[in-house]
């Protein structure tokens, strides 16, 4: 563990977000989207095997899954230090890992970047309300700042489903059960079903990732829970359109029309980089109003960007403001707003 634990130290110093372990490479930290080395030579196969072990052993986990599976997903705590996510998986015969570094407290939202207008969604009640981004665009951290929100403000149950278990929340005003995917509970639908008889008012998703579970989301939703989940989307108009096709085509109409009803909000985010060498969240984001919703159900879902463009009085921001402002506070360069950018040309002509 002395080695393991060396590497995972000068990771968390650095402030870097992950962790690299590859065989015949250098074992390497993302630092500020830049990859700064940590080990003065490459790692051999045996040593990238060592230094993994050593994870599992931390992690007081067998290496079964892994061994039959190929990967593994899992996360474990260093007191004092941090906690830490893990994807261990095969490479060119070898093992290798990369290692997310996750904070013991949850962060400040407003230190995070997340607007207010998306910390309010801790005040909804029932309805679907979903986190998007590409993997990496901090989703997690977001879901668990407005489940932090919802712990302090209000008195319910919040169940979240994991896989695996990043931020650890403690019991404030609400009473929070996390469980974590293949360790607390078989799979996530199979877990959701089973959330729905533990009398949730909030329901945490890590993932919606089959028509199964998108299935099961929506009907909890339905039926008057609060039900936040991720989707590894890029814009509201994507997310819809991937939980749609999810379906097959005979059960399309009937899932926009039900999408229609119980989606509340879209969040969409991506990081993008700022003028001091860092990262900065920009969002998007979709409240589901009259329109959109007809939009949704007549399978018009192009014309949605619009709506979000339009829909400022009712807090909604489209990608493309967002880059906008972040550009206009002098946070970001206008060459890259438009890299970022839905509609480059479009927003090069509202830049000036």
């Amino acid at each position: 563990m002395a080695q393991l634990k060396e590497y995972l130290e000068k990771a968390v110093s650095g402030r870097a977000s992950d962790l690299f372990i590859v065989a015949g490479g250098l074992l390497s930290a993302k630092q500020e989207n830049r990859l700064v080395s940590l080990s003065p030579d490459r790692l051999s196969p045996q040593e990238t095997e060592g230094l993994i072990r050593e994870i599992y052993q931390s992690a007081g986990r067998t290496m079964d899954r892994f061994l039959q599976q190929g990967d593994d997903d899992f996360s474990f705590s260093v007191r004092g230090l941090a906690r830490f996510r893990v994807n261990v998986y095969r490479q060119r015969g070898s093992m290798a890992a990369v290692i997310r570094v996750v904070a013991f407290d949850i962060p400040g939202y407003l230190e995070m970047g997340i607007p207010d207008e998306v910390m309010n969604l801790a005040k909804v009640s029932h309805g679907m309300v979903l986190v998007t981004g590409t993997a990496g665009s901090g989703k997690s951290t977001t879901q668990a700042c407005i489940i932090d929100r919802i712990n302090h403000s209000r008195e319910c149950h919040i169940i979240t489903l994991e896989d695996p278990i990043e931020y650890l929340h403690r019991d404030m005003k609400s009473i929070i059960s996390q469980r974590e995917i293949a360790i607390d509970t078989q799979d996530y639908p199979s877990a959701l079903r089973a959330c729905l008889r533990q009398a949730p008012d909030v329901i945490l998703l890590g993932e919606m990732r089959d028509q199964e579970t998108i299935h099961t989301a929506m009907t909890a939703a339905e039926t008057g829970h609060l039900l936040i989940a991720t989707l590894h989307t890029k814009g509201a108009v994507n997310t819809i359109d991937r939980i749609v096709d999810t379906f097959p085509s005979g059960q399309q109409d009937q899932v926009r029309v039900q999408l229609s009803m119980v989606l509340h909000t879209v969040v969409s985010q991506q990081l993008v980089p700022d003028v001091d060498g860092g990262l900065v969240p920009a969002f998007e984001i979709m409240h589901v109003n009259n329109a959109i919703r007809s939009l949704i159900r007549d399978s018009k879902t192009h014309q949605i960007d619009n709506a979000i463009a339009a829909g400022g009085g009712e807090g909604m921001v489209s990608m493309d403001q967002s880059l906008l402002a972040l550009y206009k506070q002098s946070r970001i360069t206008a060459d890259t707003a438009l890299a970022y950018a839905d509609n480059p040309d479009q927003l090069k002509r509202r830049m000036g």
